[in-house]
């Protein structure tokens, strides 16, 4: 059996990668998490009794304790997703994102460079350490079309893509100075269960049960390429078994929309769902707010990389995906009424605004 140490393995995206891997007798999971405000041990419950899984609460920027977590489980794998990762929040305050993601990754590689250099040379041949960043590094697209590719410069626009940005290089420069065997992957916008409902979709979908606005950026031309959590935990998996070392991969949903579709879609499906009283639409409720300082206008994802190499692609479209969300929702609401009562009430943020 082998070892798969997750950081951030509490979050959306770390706890759909945990929940994946303890499916798999031929694994173990090691949970490292600080457990922010994002972050939530019930996002685990589903595989927190299994043999094979075990949760640590610390921070990658504690380089003494992750030290020792490594030479006590002594993983094969790092699967590094501890992040701060909201853009708003990024613009209130910049320093969680800068300490996060930059220090931390920094304490992260030193921890794991001096693990990797003990280890025996049959151990290093199928050591990595896979870091999770987002196509936000690249910048935007015009409207007109292209993609993000691998090879596409980086070009971030807000303080958290330069954070995730400035890690990114930190992984790559341990990979070409150490020897540190490394893989990396750049997603495109994530969603599905066990989403915080700061970002858009929960968002909108709590509001409308709420009966409350719907908030839309702008004019709600923005567009995002979107990413069941489901099928990137897939993809994530097979990048840190099987991706070549040294090697960055994009992981996409290969379903563009702008944010008013993605509203318009939420509305149309609650509709169907929990129709509100009155025979009204939840689409009324759609209200159009200033935008977001700095706002990409268009990220878009090509995957023929990992798909070519590795053979992922995803297994829901759009709509498939943002049904099942819905309904995780609506049927899930001891995960997320505690969040809305006592962690975030839906209020903006990021408008650069005193309150």
């Amino acid at each position: 059996m082998s070892c798969i140490l997750v950081t951030g393995g509490a979050g959306f995206i770390g706890s759909a990668v945990c929940r994946l891997i303890s499916s798999d007798d031929n694994h173990s999971v090691v949970v490292v998490d600080k457990l922010t405000y994002a972050g939530s041990t019930s996002s685990l419950e589903p595989v927190a009794g299994n043999a094979n899984f075990t949760f640590i609460r610390d921070d990658i920027g504690n380089r003494p304790a992750m030290s020792n977590i490594l030479q006590e489980h002594q993983p094969d794998v790092i699967m590094n997703l501890a992040a701060e990762s909201h853009v708003d929040r990024s613009i209130d305050g910049p320093s969680e994102f800068i300490n996060t993601n930059i220090v931390g990754t920094f304490s992260l590689l030193e921890a794991s460079r001096d693990y990797f250099e003990q280890l025996p040379d049959d151990r290093k041949e199928r050591f990595r350490f896979h870091h999770i960043s987002t196509d936000e590094v690249f910048g935007q697209l015009p409207l007109e079309g292209g993609k993000f590719t691998e090879e596409t410069a980086y070009a971030p626009s807000s303080p958290y893509s330069a954070s995730k940005a400035a890690s990114d290089h930190l992984v790559m420069a341990w990979h070409h100075t150490y020897g540190l065997p490394i893989v990396l992957s750049n997603c495109s916008n994530n969603y599905g269960p066990y989403h915080f409902p700061e970002k858009l979709i929960p968002l909108v979908i709590l509001n409308a049960v709420h009966e409350k606005e719907l908030p839309v950026y702008g004019t709600g031309a923005n567009v995002r390429d979107w990413l069941y959590v489901d099928d990137h935990a897939r993809a994530l998996v097979e990048i840190a078994l099987r991706g070549r070392t040294g090697q960055s991969y994009n992981v996409g949903g290969d379903a563009e929309r702008t944010n008013l579709q993605v509203v318009e879609g939420i509305c149309s499906i609650l509709d169907r769902l929990k129709p509100r009283k009155g025979n009204k639409s939840y689409r009324d409720l759609i209200t159009f707010v200033a935008d977001r300082p700095g706002h990409d206008l268009r990220y878009a994802i090509d995957a023929s990389k990992i798909t070519g190499e590795l053979g992922w692609r995803p297994l829901e479209t759009f709509e498939s995906g943002l049904e099942k969300t819905i309904d995780w929702y609506l049927e899930n609401k001891s995960w997320w009424q505690p969040i809305r009562e006592n962690n975030y009430r839906g209020q903006r943020l990021g408008s650069l605004e005193k309150v």
